[in-house]
């Protein structure tokens, strides 16, 4: 496999896209739908940035560790954001977003 070395970091990537993505679906469908615009937009945002790191990761890009280092920030910021919230969504993204960053920033120390 090329890419042995990226295999962790492209898996926490990939996995903390479809938790983004779930938890912005659900966002959508909570009451106060208002009160999650900031968790929804991180969440697309993250969501997007580690499909693309994976991608990256994965064609063993001259640009993946740099890009890595960005989705380990955006994945930071979603993750606390995601921490604020009581939904289990919520906390499960904010879970999926810190192992991601750890992974990224792992990745392109």
């Amino acid at each position: 496999m090329l890419n042995a070395s990226y295999q962790s970091c492209i898996e926490a990537c990939s996995n903390c896209a479809i938790v983004c993505e779930t938890c912005a679906a659900s966002c959508l469908r909570e009451d106060d739908v208002k009160m999650m615009a900031r968790c929804i937009e991180l969440d697309r945002d993250c969501a997007d940035l580690c499909r693309l790191a994976a991608t990256l990761m994965a064609r063993d890009s001259a640009n993946a560790k740099a890009f890595c280092q960005l989705c380990a920030k955006v994945c930071r910021a979603c993750g606390e954001e995601c921490g604020k919230h009581e939904a289990d969504h919520c906390k499960r993204c904010a879970e999926a977003c810190r192992q991601c960053a750890e992974e990224c920033e792992r990745m392109a120390a």
